[in-house]
């Protein structure tokens, strides 16, 4: 089955059109390639072939070739189609065909794709394509037309995108280590001595420690959990801010000696609510893959 991305976008036609094939704009926001580069064309008939690349680190680049051609139609949609193949040996990708169109709606525009290739690299590239190529290219055509549509709608730079989504990217996932960590292993599996030091100055019996830790243990790995899964979700941050706020002062009240040991809570919350202060200041207007339709709307083209 072909990739297929469709989002809707508020904004004209034109400003669309321009971003999408203009090869120096294109690359700012499409997360597939690196660098566009236009062959100079004799006849404006022929269609435009083009030069591309994708950097894939280390200072190794996949490069390919392709060409496209433009279509206005008479009811103001518009079309591109296109072919790409690739000679690189590095390139998973043998050849390919699709087209971006371009439909006016009564709110803004459709834009929508489909596209298809077939790789190299006999069955192993084929079932590295199905379980990890094609999901990623999939996500990676979604996730970059919400950033254009952030762009054309917001106004918000693609680079600015990328900074924020990364830095977004970064807070959560530390965070949510830090709450699965502190849930599993000091909790859960190894019962620390120090948790049901904490546990029985907060105010719980020795007998009754150990079950309400473990309580706590889940409390944190089911939170953890969540933060990876509800991604875009800012009350994670929140809550996590006023968790810390309320430990520490716990700590401080029942086990003040707890704030001057080696590894101390203080510092740990207060990196925590640090981390959860950024991520919740990156988390806005970031794009996201899963505003777009991944298949054709029933009885749409």
């Amino acid at each position: 089955m072909s990739i297929y991305v469709e989002i809707r976008i508020r904004g004209p036609m034109d400003e669309l059109w321009r971003l999408t094939q203009t090869p120096g704009q294109h690359v700012r926001w499409d997360l597939r390639f690196t660098d566009i580069e236009y062959v100079p064309r004799p006849d404006e008939t022929q269609p435009q072939q083009f030069l591309y690349a994708t950097r894939i680190g280390f200072g190794l680049a996949i490069r390919g070739q392709g060409e496209t051609v433009g279509q206005r139609d008479a009811d103001g949609e518009r079309t591109s189609a296109l072919k790409f193949w690739s000679d690189d040996a590095k390139s998973l990708i043998r050849e390919g065909a699709g087209y971006w169109r371009y439909v006016p709606t009564e709110d803004g525009l459709r834009f929508f794709t489909s596209y298809d290739y077939r790789v190299r690299f006999g069955a192993l590239g084929r079932v590295f394509n199905a379980l990890v190529f094609r999901p990623l290219m999939g996500w990676a055509t979604a996730w970059s037309f919400d950033r254009l549509r952030l762009w054309i709608e917001k106004g918000i730079d693609p680079a600015v995108s990328l900074q924020r989504s990364l830095i977004h990217l970064i807070a959560r996932l530390v965070i949510a280590f830090v709450w699965l960590y502190h849930g599993i292993v000091p909790k859960l599996l190894f019962v620390h001595a120090d948790e049901l030091t904490l546990m029985q100055q907060g105010g719980f019996s020795a007998t009754a420690a150990i079950p309400a830790l473990q309580v706590i243990g889940w409390t944190e790995v089911i939170f953890g959990l969540t933060m990876l899964v509800f991604w875009q979700q800012r009350w994670h941050f929140i809550l996590t801010i006023f968790l810390m706020v309320a430990v520490t002062a716990g700590v401080a009240i029942n086990s003040p000696q707890y704030l001057v040991a080696t590894f101390d809570p203080l510092c740990r919350n207060v990196q925590m609510i640090g981390l959860a202060i950024i991520g919740l200041l990156a988390n806005r207007d970031l794009p996201s893959a899963r505003r777009c339709l991944r298949k054709p709307p029933e009885g749409q083209t």
